[in-house]
């Protein structure tokens, strides 16, 4: 599994909001300025990530925008799953029940599950909020 630019510019995205610690809509240019990453991407992902109510936006001079909950109630898979698409390793697992016609043979199929499931919960495990305030040098054990 390869995590998209976009999803790792939506995790900066967001981190950079709940690291605001306000509860004021904030500029996407501020954002951009602080995190390197171009307004013209940011407002794709910004777009997305409130389609997904993930983010509030308001427009005009005092707009921009900010969480929709608190960062503690956000897991990294919430936020990687609209940009990913599908964080499952492997195609077959996109559906379920798996649609595949050699599932019933198929001698890899539990191996990818278990990889699917540690990839899960893991992502589930931590939080916006963590990440938020974590030193850059700490090590998230799986």
């Amino acid at each position: 599994m390869k995590i998209s630019t976009r999803g790792r510019y939506a995790l900066r995205f967001m981190i950079d909001l709940a690291q605001q610690n306000t509860n004021a809509y904030v500029p996407l240019k501020d954002i951009s300025e602080r995190q390197g990453i171009s307004v013209k991407y940011l407002e794709q992902i910004a777009a997305l990530l409130s389609k997904f109510q993930l983010l509030q936006s308001v427009r005009g001079p005092q707009g921009g925008y900010k969480l929709a909950k608190k960062p503690a109630e956000y897991t990294i898979a919430e936020i990687l799953r609209p940009t990913e698409g599908s964080l499952a390793p492997v195609a077959c697992l996109e559906q379920n029940p798996v649609s595949c016609p050699r599932s019933s043979e198929c001698r890899t199929l539990q191996l990818w599950r278990g990889l699917d499931a540690v990839v899960s919960n893991y992502l589930n495990s931590i939080t916006l909020d963590q990440l938020a305030g974590a030193d850059p040098a700490d090590d998230y054990v799986i």
